[in-house]
């Protein structure tokens, strides 16, 4: 199975879901390699952009259900239940694009202090997990293009999570993953 062929699977899903809501029907699933991939447990998130920016973004950290219906819920989600954004309208999809990105499971990251951590982020690369006492957020990797400095990007993401920017306890968890990406044109 390629990864295009997977990725023009998921796409064609998230749209098909968000169109369906409008009253379109559900296309067929076929029994494909992709098909079988995506009955497998997988993590998504999907993002929508309208005329190049942010119209939602919603997704799953953990794969803890099948990767179809991770793809189906999340692009309803990014579509209706964003709290960012009023729910998209039938007009708005013929000029929203979606995005689907594929991440890899979660991994801790060790370090001693905030410098430590910075100093280990690879930006482009890294999508971050930060928890603490209850507060978190997440950055996929694409957040990097906006902010491409790993102290602005930090900053930030404790925003995102309910923190204040300049914040840090020695308590605060973070985890990194990996995405793979696909993009309507």
């Amino acid at each position: 199975m390629s990864n295009d062929a997977l990725g023009k699977t998921l796409l064609a899903l998230a749209r098909a879901s968000i169109a369906h809501h409008f009253g379109a029907p559900m296309p067929e699933a076929v029994a494909t390699p992709e098909y079988i991939r995506m009955q497998q447990p997988g993590a998504c998130f999907v993002t929508l952009t309208k005329q190049g920016r942010l119209r939602g973004c919603i997704g799953t950290l953990e794969a803890w259900r099948a990767l179809q219906d991770d793809v189906r819920e999340n692009a309803l989600a990014a579509a209706f239940r964003d709290p960012r954004f009023p729910p998209l309208s039938a007009t708005e999809l013929a000029e929203t694009r979606v995005e689907v990105s594929l991440l890899s499971s979660p991994q801790p990251m060790t370090f001693s202090c905030e410098s430590d951590a910075l100093a280990q982020l690879q930006p482009g690369l890294d999508g971050i997990v930060l928890e603490h006492a209850g507060h978190r957020a997440t950055f996929l990797p694409q957040v990097w293009e906006q902010l491409p400095e790993p102290v602005q990007f930090m900053a930030h993401l404790k925003q995102k999570a309910g923190l204040p920017a300049e914040f840090w306890s020695d308590n605060i968890r973070l985890s990194r993953y990996r995405v793979e990406k696909w993009k309507e044109a």
